[in-house]
């Protein structure tokens, strides 16, 4: 599981989906390499500057969310991670399990961000998809041998946003959408019972 592979290299991205974008409706791409590879170290930038911050937890991670929401598609992620039942969600639902959804990744994620002191991203190279751009980076953390962190980047949204990662080949919003999924199923399909407790979980 993608826990316990984040577990043993002792890194976690926030997140920030490796679903394939050709079933979506794309429109011509204005992003370039260059500004994908920005996205990519400003989000890691940006990190690092809370984790250096010394402020306490809670603080941190209302930080961390706020990084997610700026870098990262997150409709579209939320949209993928709650899979056909968005299909059949009202607006207002839609927009509540987006919210719940932006907290639960950056909870869930950013309380082990501290083990990303005196790490190092480095962008190692751009290639061009039919979504976008995907990054692929190498991340090198003290005591732990390099890892390869690829993310995707596009402009669906109108501005330069990622829409997933992967973590040695793990597709994290993949993983999430199976949670999620299991998540909906022990509440038999209630989803404002799961928006409700996807608010407090992570």
């Amino acid at each position: 599981m993608l826990s316990d592979l984040l577990n043993r290299r002792n890194f976690v991205a926030s997140a920030v989906a490796g679903f394939s974008m050709t079933a979506l409706p794309l429109p011509a791409l204005a992003l370039t390499e260059a500004g994908a590879r920005t996205l990519v170290n400003n989000v890691v930038s940006d990190i690092n500057k809370v984790i250096a911050s010394g402020k306490s937890e809670s603080a941190m991670l209302r930080d961390f969310e706020k990084i997610f929401v700026r870098y990262a598609d997150v409709p579209i992620m939320a949209r993928y991670a709650l899979g056909a039942d968005a299909r059949s969600a009202s607006q207002a639902q839609l927009r509540n399990f987006t919210k719940a959804f932006q907290g639960y990744i950056s909870r869930k994620y950013g309380r082990r961000f501290r083990e990303f002191i005196g790490g190092e991203v480095t962008v190692r190279s751009a290639r061009k998809i039919k979504a976008g751009y995907e990054i692929k980076s190498l991340v090198k953390l003290q005591g732990s041998a390099p890892f390869d962190v690829t993310f995707l980047v596009s402009d669906k949204s109108g501005k330069d946003k990622f829409y997933n990662m992967f973590i040695e080949g793990v597709n994290l919003l993949l993983t999430e959408r199976t949670e999620i999924g299991a998540m909906l199923d022990r509440r038999k399909g209630d989803l404002n019972k799961l928006i409700s407790d996807l608010s407090k979980a992570g």
